[in-house]
């Protein structure tokens, strides 16, 4: 009768040392039913479930296991697994999976502590945890570094929804972010991202940086922060905005192109989906003139904005065409989709107002970027701590993945 052996290594890493482990179980004919090997500051922790077929001496395997861990300075448990056992193990293939992204500047033994107990407390299994940033220098701190470690756990999971209120708590206490995404195909898969322009790709508001130059911040700013509440419908929040720029003339207008910076890390984001072959959009609540400003700069492949009216050199007050809300900005990621060959499992929205909810709530990640209270409480994801290019650690990218491919 065949015996299942659990193995574990561990000790200095070196060069060799899974290959020639591996090979003295080859000599015995050894089946390996489950793997798994980290290596921490250089110190190696390898697992093993090995089964032992019939016929062979399951005991000399370890003697011989045992004297080479010795001249290979390895440690050496194991442990027999019985039927019962290696069973409950098979029939544990059909548990929930997630992935826990955990964002900061720096990312505390009180952050991992919170997050674990969270897990812990919905009866999850933590199966592996990765760092996803750059090594980081205690001794040379950066201002701007960032600190992501990503968890993988399973189990079968009681709330979803308890679990993400949990995590946003957590979030919100210690000043990180915390993304909660269960396991799919179409995680490593996505190929489409579509932004919301103001206050999302750019630092602030076109419409509220116009105001200024029309004199009429105080009523345009005091309209639109009601709107990104969700208090007042957007088109008719829109339509009041941009009624008061009435008068304005046009090459004040334009006086704005370039004047207002990009949202930190938006420019790394942009060229790495690029480079990985994305599709991008941006689906703007905020004026065509800007976004194809940015469409030009940034290589954008997709813009959707309004056509802010301007006649005999003024603006009128009006806008032409179809107003881009929030339904229309849903439908135009659907369109999107639909010509790309896209599947909506496949697009990330991102954006930080209540006109952004249709879209998020649409695509298969929506992510509420610095966004107000109300979006943050209703997306399914919420960063706020990182620059926009933080992102990318949410569709699996590592730091190292883009070592070499952003000189290119």
């Amino acid at each position: 009768m065949s015996e299942t052996i659990l193995l574990h290594f561990s000790g200095q890493d070196r060069h060799g040392i899974t290959a020639e482990l591996t090979a003295l179980l080859a000599e015995c004919s050894a089946c390996i039913l489950d793997i798994g090997q980290a290596v921490v500051h250089e110190t190696l922790a390898l697992g093993l479930l090995a089964e032992f077929p019939e016929g062979t001496s399951c005991a000399a395997s370890l003697e011989k296991l045992k004297a080479r861990c010795v001249t290979l300075g390895l440690q050496l448990r194991h442990s027999p697994v019985d039927a019962a056992a290696l069973d409950r193990w098979i029939a544990a293939q059909g548990k929930d999976r997630y992935h826990i992204t955990v964002l900061g500047r720096v990312i505390s033994a009180q952050h991992l502590a919170r997050v674990s107990s969270i897990i812990a407390e919905h009866d999850m299994n933590i199966d592996r945890i990765e760092r996803l940033s750059g090594r980081l220098s205690l001794a040379a701190p950066a201002p701007h570094t960032n600190a992501c470690v990503e968890l993988h756990i399973s189990g079968q999971l009681r709330s979803e929804s308890g679990m993400r209120a949990s995590f946003l708590s957590a979030a919100s206490d210690l000043s990180i972010d915390i993304a909660f995404q269960r396991e799919s195909i179409f995680r490593r898969n996505r190929r489409l991202f579509a932004f919301d322009m103001d206050s999302t790709l750019i630092q602030g508001e076109v419409i509220d940086e116009l105001a200024k130059l029309a004199g009429v911040a105080d009523q345009v700013v005091k309209i639109t922060e009601s709107a990104m509440r969700g208090e007042i419908e957007f088109k008719e929040s829109f339509s009041r905005r941009v009624g008061l720029l009435k008068g304005l003339p046009e090459e004040r207008v334009y006086e704005l192109l370039g004047k207002i910076p990009l949202v930190d890390g938006a420019e790394r984001l942009i060229r790495t989906l690029k480079l990985l072959g994305y599709k991008t959009a941006i689906l703007s609540g905020g004026f065509n003139f800007f976004a194809r400003h940015l469409q030009q700069r940034l290589g954008i492949d997709y813009i959707f904005a309004n056509e802010l009216e301007i006649v005999d050199g003024a603006v009128t007050g009006r806008v032409i065409g179809t107003v881009v809300d929030g339904p229309r900005k849903a439908a135009l990621l659907e369109e999107i989709a639909a010509r790309e060959k896209i599947s909506l499992e496949q697009a990330v929205a991102v954006g930080d107002g209540a006109n952004d909810l249709p879209m998020l709530s649409l695509a298969g990640m929506g992510i509420a970027f610095r966004a107000k209270p109300v979006v943050r409480q209703r997306a399914d994801h919420s960063l706020s701590q990182l620059g926009l290019d933080s992102l990318l650690y949410l569709i699996g990218v590592r730091d190292r993945d883009l070592d070499g491919l952003e000189a290119l």
